[in-house]
C-alpha cells in the first residue's frame, strides 16, 4: 500500500517532469502548488506563485470573470471548462499577454476540493497559423494581381503598337509630341505592371550564381552617395559565404528599396546595418517560421533603428499598394516587389519590428554549390539596337485576342514581312499540316483549345524543323514553364514590347542566332 508521503513524492516528480505548466489551486482560486514549467511560462518563481490567487496569471478582463466561474461550478456542478479544455490568454510577470490552452481537472483531498490546471503555451502555434494565413492571403492577392497585370499588358501592347505605327507612318509636327507623351505614359504603365508581376511572382527573372557580398557592396557604394550624410551604413559580411542563384538587378533593386524605406523610417538620421551570412534552417526554426524548407540559406538582413512598425503595418507590409507614406507619395509597391522577387527566387522573407526600436528584414536565398560565377555585369549582344528587319518572309501570327492579333499583323507587315493569322494553336497546327508555307510562327503562349503555345512550338520543332518559332506572353516564362512543362526551351518575348525588340528577335531567329 502506498503511503501519503509516497503519493506526494510521485505527484512532485510528475509535476516537475511535465513539459507543460501545472498549477494546483483550492476552490477559492488560491495556488497551492506550481511546477517549474509554470514558473518559466509566467516568469515568476514558484515561491511567488504559491499562496496567491490564480487571477495573477490572467489578463484583467478574464480575472474579473474567473471567480464567478469558480463559484458557479461549486454551486451547480456545471462544467464549462473542467474536463473539456479551451484556448484562453495568460499574463506573464512583465504584463505581456500570450495565448495558451487550459484544461482543468478537480478532485477531493481530505474533504477539500482542489483543481489542477494544465496549461500549454500556444505562442508558436499561433505565430505559425498567422504566418500561414498571411502567406495564403498574399498568394491570393498575387494570383489576382498577376491576372490583372497580364490583361493590362495586352491592352498596353495594343496602345504602344498603334502609337508606334502612327509615329512611323509620318505624323506631323503637331502630332509627334502628343504621340511621344502617350508612349512615355504607356511605358510608365508597363513599368507598373512589371512591378506588379514581380509581386505576383510572374516576373521574368534572370538568375545567375552570385556572391551576395559583391552585389551588396556595389549597391551600397551607390547608396552611400545618395542616402545622405546623416545616415550611417554599417556592414557585417561573413568571410565564408555560399553563392546563391539570384537575378542581380532585382537583388540590387530589393536592397535599394529596403534601404530607402529604412531611411524614411529613421527620419533625420540613423544607422542602417546590412549583414550577409550563411544560415541553416532546422526543425527548431521551422517551429517559428512557415513556408520555408529546411536546408542551407544565405541570409541578407537589412536593419534600421527607426520608428518601427505597428502590428497592422507588419501584417500588411507586403501587400501591394499598402503604404504608411501616403503623404510623402509612397506607392506601396516597394515591399511587395521585394517579397515577390525573393519568393520567386525560392527564398523567404521575414519581418521583425518594434515601435520605437526599428525594423529588420531578413531575405533568405537557397545556397548553391561553389562554381565559377558568370559575370552578369558584362553586356549582352541582345541589348544592342536592331537594324531594319524583313525581306518578304512569311510569318504566321497565332493569337486568340482579336485586338492584339490585328495589331501584331500590322506591326509585322511594317517590318517587311508577309503575314498569315490563326486564332488558336489548334488552327495554326492544322494550317501547317495542310501545307501552308511559313518561315516563322509568332504565337501567344496561353490560349484556349487542346494546344497551347508551347505545345504548338514543340510540334513545329519535331514536325516542321525548318520553321522558326517565337513565343510571346504577358506572363513570365519561368512561371508559365512550371505549369506548361516541356523538354524543349523557347525564347519568349514579353508583352508589352517595343517594335525594335520585336524586330531584333525576328532578325535573330531568321539569322539562326539564339536570343535566350
Amino acid at each position: 500500500m502506498v503511503d501519503t508521503a509516497t503519493d506526494s513524492a510521485i505527484l512532485h516528480a510528475i509535476m516537475e517532469a511535465a513539459v507543460d505548466a501545472m498549477i494546483v489551486s483550492d476552490q477559492s482560486g488560491t495556488i497551492l502548488r506550481a511546477n517549474a514549467a509554470a514558473a518559466r511560462m509566467f516568469q515568476f518563481d514558484t515561491d511567488e506563485m504559491v499562496g496567491q490567487s490564480v487571477n495573477m496569471l490572467m489578463p484583467q478582463a478574464l480575472a474579473r470573470l474567473h471567480d464567478g466561474f469558480m463559484a458557479h461550478h461549486v454551486e451547480t456542478g456545471e462544467k464549462r471548462i473542467i474536463g473539456i479544455g479551451r484556448d484562453v490568454e495568460g499574463q506573464r510577470k512583465d504584463g505581456s499577454i500570450f495565448p495558451l490552452h487550459l484544461s482543468v481537472g478537480h478532485s477531493q483531498v481530505g474533504g477539500t476540493r482542489i483543481f489542477i490546471g494544465i496549461l500549454h503555451d500556444l505562442t508558436n502555434r499561433k505565430a505559425t497559423e498567422d504566418a500561414l494565413a498571411r502567406s495564403q492571403r498574399l498568394d491570393a492577392i498575387g494570383a489576382l494581381t498577376g491576372g490583372i497585370a497580364h490583361d493590362f499588358n495586352n491592352l498596353l501592347t495594343v496602345i504602344v503598337g498603334n502609337l508606334e505605327l502612327l509615329e512611323m507612318r509620318g505624323a506631323d509636327d503637331r502630332q509627334l509630341p502628343l504621340i511621344k507623351d502617350a508612349l512615355e505614359t504607356a511605358e510608365m504603365g508597363a513599368d507598373l505592371t512589371t512591378r506588379l508581376m514581380v509581386f505576383a511572382r510572374q516576373s521574368n527573372l534572370k538568375p545567375v550564381k552570385s556572391d551576395l557580398r559583391e552585389l551588396c557592396s556595389n549597391t551600397l557604394a551607390l547608396l552611400k552617395r545618395t542616402i545622405g550624410a546623416t545616415y550611417h551604413i554599417k556592414t557585417d559580411f561573413a568571410e565564408e559565404l555560399d553563392p546563391v542563384m539570384v537575378d542581380p538587378v532585382q537583388l540590387q533593386s530589393a536592397l535599394m528599396n529596403l534601404a530607402l524605406n529604412a531611411r524614411d523610417a529613421m527620419g533625420a538620421g540613423g544607422e542602417l546595418l546590412v549583414s550577409v551570412a550563411n544560415v541553416t534552417i532546422d526543425d527548431t526554426y521551422m517551429a517559428q517560421e512557415t513556408d520555408i524548407e529546411p536546408g542551407d540559406y544565405v541570409r541578407l538582413s537589412v536593419s534600421d533603428n527607426g520608428a518601427g512598425m505597428n502590428l497592422e503595418a507588419q501584417r500588411r507590409a507586403f501587400e501591394p499598394f499598402f503604404t504608411t507614406k501616403a503623404e510623402s507619395g509612397g506607392t506601396g509597391l516597394g515591399l511587395a516587389m521585394v517579397y515577390g522577387f525573393v519568393r520567386q527566387s525560392g527564398g523567404h522573407v521575414t519581418l521583425y519590428s518594434e515601435l520605437g526600436m526599428g525594423t529588420s528584414f531578413g531575405l533568405y536565398f537557397p545556397a548553391v554549390e561553389h562554381e565559377p560565377s558568370r559575370n552578369w555585369a558584362e553586356g549582352d549582344a541582345k541589348d544592342r539596337p536592331a537594324p531594319p528587319t524583313g525581306n518578304g518572309e512569311t510569318i504566321l501570327i497565332v493569337e486568340d485576342n482579336a485586338r492584339v492579333r490585328k495589331l501584331s499583323l500590322e506591326r509585322i507587315r511594317d517590318l517587311g514581312f508577309e503575314t498569315l493569322e490563326a486564332e488558336t494553336a489548334d488552327q495554326a497546327y492544322e494550317m501547317l499540316q495542310n501545307g501552308v508555307q511559313v518561315d516563322v510562327v509568332f504565337s501567344d503562349l496561353v490560349m484556349p483549345g487542346a494546344l497551347n503555345g508551347y505545345d504548338l512550338a514543340t510540334k513545329i520543332v519535331r514536325e516542321f524543323p525548318a520553321i522558326k518559332v517565337l513565343l510571346t506572353s504577358g506572363y513570365a516564362s519561368d512561371v508559365v514553364t512550371g505549369a506548361l512543362s516541356h523538354d524543349v526551351p523557347f525564347d519568349i518575348l514579353h508583352k508589352p514590347y517595343r517594335q525594335s525588340e520585336l524586330a531584333r528577335r525576328l532578325q535573330a531567329l531568321l539569322a539562326g542566332v539564339s536570343d535566350g
